[in-house]
C-alpha cells in the first residue's frame, strides 16, 4: 500500500508505529506537523507546521510554582487552543495538495488536534483513519468553542477511527464520531516490544554513559522512583515534585529519576526551591533500552496526570515489574484495579500521591502481588508489538478494501 501519514514526526509514539509499515515493505510518506528528522526510511517527508507548531520554543509555564502555590499555566497549549485554528486554512491547502501528487491508497491522521483536524479540512478522497491520543477529547476538544466544532467536523470526515481505550470510543461517538464506522481499539505507539520491556537484571556496560553512569552509582538497595512522563500540559509534575519531600521523610535513601527533564528550567527551580536536589536525577529523552534499564532498576513508577488515554509509559512499566502509582482517570482504571495492580491517586494531591509511593515501597507483599499480576495482565490482552500491529495492518487492509468497494 502507499501510505501516508500525517503525524509529529519527533513523537517516539508515532515514530513506532510508523515503522511497523515500512519494514513491511509498503510505501511510506510522512508529512509532519514539526519540524524532524526521523531516522526512517521513509518515501518521502514534508513538514507541514499548524498551529504554531513551528515555534517549538514558545514558553511552557509562566514564572513558575512556588511552594504552596498554584499549578503553573501553560501558555503553549492555552495559544494552540485560541488561536491554532486561524491556521487550519494554509496547513490543509497544503495538505490537499499533496494529496493529489500522492494520490496515497489509505491516509492516517495520528492524533486529532491538529493532525485529524487539517486532514480533514484538505477533503481527502482516500480513506481517512484517524487516531485519538489520551487527552484529545478531555483537554483538547473542550477547551473552546472552536476547537470543539473542529473536532466534530473531523470525525463527521472520518472513514475509520482508532482509539486506545474504551473510554475514548464512547466520547468519540458523543463527539459525533457515527457508530456505523469501522472503530479499533490498540495501544497508541502498538504496544510493548517483549524484547526490550521485560523483567530481570540490567547489564549496565550495554547502556550509553548517560544512563549507564546514573544507574551504577545507586547501591543496589537504593529504592528507586521514575516519573516517565516528562513536560506535558496535562501532567502535574509540580504535584509529584512537592511529593518527594513527603516520601523522603519515610524514605530518605530514595532516588527520582525524571527522565526528559534535563533542560527543563521549571523542574530544575522545583528541585531548587525545595532542596531535593541530592534526590533528583534529571536525565535527557532515552532510547528505549535505556527506558527498560530505568523501569527495571525502579521499584515504583509515577505518573500523575489528568488526561489520559492509556499510556504506553503504563504498558511497558507493568512489563518491566514496575509499580505503577498513577492518576485515577476512567481510561487507566481499564488497566489498573487499585490495590490490586498498582495505586490510583489524585494527581493534584501532593500528599496523597506521597502516600501511594510510601505504601508501594513499603509493602513488599503488596509490590510481589502487583508485579506478577501485571506481568500475566500484559500477555492475556495481547498487547505485545508484533500482535498489535498485525491486527494495525489488517484494519487497513479492511478499510481500504470496505472503501474502494
Amino acid at each position: 500500500m502507499r501510505l501516508l501519514f500525517v503525524a509529529d514526526g519527533r513523537s517516539p509514539i508515532a515514530l513506532n508505529w510508523i515503522s511497523h509499515f515500512i519494514d513491511a515493505g509498503h510505501e511510506v510518506h510522512l508529512y509532519s506537523t514539526f519540524d524532524c528528522q526521523p531516522d526512517l526510511e521513509l518515501a518521502s517527508l514534508e513538514i507541514v507546521p499548524v498551529a504554531f507548531s513551528s515555534l517549538t520554543k514558545f514558553p511552557r509555564r509562566s514564572s513558575g510554582w512556588v511552594p504552596g502555590g498554584a499549578k503553573g499555566i501553560d501558555f503553549r497549549t492555552t495559544m494552540r487552543h485560541w488561536l491554532g485554528p486561524l491556521t487550519i486554512p494554509w496547513a490543509a491547502e497544503r495538505v490537499r495538495k499533496g494529496l493529489l501528487k500522492l494520490e496515497p491508497d489509505l491516509i492516517h491522521a495520528m492524533r486529532i488536534p491538529f493532525e485529524g483536524i487539517v486532514t480533514a479540512a484538505a477533503y481527502p478522497t482516500a480513506p481517512l483513519i484517524v487516531s485519538v491520543w489520551g487527552n484529545d477529547f478531555t483537554l483538547h476538544a473542550s477547551s473552546t468553542r472552536a476547537m470543539g466544532l473542529l473536532t466534530r467536523r473531523a470525525l463527521g470526515r472520518t472513514d475509520a477511527l482508532h482509539v486506545d481505550c474504551e473510554r475514548d470510543l464512547r466520547l468519540a461517538y458523543e463527539w459525533g464520531m457515527s457508530r456505523m464506522r469501522p472503530t479499533l481499539v490498540v495501544p497508541a505507539a502498538g504496544g510493548v516490544r517483549p524484547e526490550i520491556f521485560h523483567p530481570g537484571e540490567t547489564d549496565t556496560t550495554q547502556l550509553s554513559d548517560r544512563v549507564g553512569n546514573v544507574l551504577r552509582d545507586l547501591p543496589t538497595d537504593t529504592p528507586v522512583v521514575v516519573n516517565p512522563r516528562g513536560f506535558r500540559a496535562y501532567v502535574r509534575n509540580d504535584t509529584f515534585f512537592q511529593a518527594i519531600p513527603l516520601i523522603l521523610k519515610d524514605h530518605p535513601e530514595t532516588i527520582f529519576l525524571c527522565p526528559a527533564m534535563e533542560g527543563e528550567s521549571q523542574a530544575g527551580e522545583w528541585v531548587d526551591q525545595l532542596g531535593i536536589s541530592a534526590s533528583v536525577r534529571l536525565l535527557p529523552r532515552l532510547t528505549p533500552t535505556e527506558m527498560a534499564a530505568v523501569y527495571r532498576r525502579a521499584q515504583v513508577s509515577v505518573s500523575a496526570s489528568e488526561h489520559d488515554g492509556t499510556p504506553n509509559t503504563l504498558l511497558e512499566a507493568m512489563a518491566c515489574g514496575c509499580f505503577p502509582v498513577v492518576g485515577d482517570l476512567e481510561s487507566i482504571r481499564e488497566w489498573i484495579e487499585d490495590d490490586l495492580n498498582g495505586l490510583l491517586i489524585d494527581p493534584g494531591k501532593p500528599a496523597e500521591l506521597a502516600d501511594a509511593v510510601i505504601k508501594a515501597l513499603s509493602d513488599k507483599a503488596l509490590h510481589s502481588k502487583v508485579v506478577e499480576h501485571n506481568f500475566h495482565l500484559i500477555v492475556e490482552r495481547r498487547v505485545t508489538y508484533v500482535e498489535v500491529m498485525a491486527r494495525v495492518e489488517a484494519f487497513y487492509r479492511r478499510i481500504r478494501g470496505r472503501i474502494v468497494a
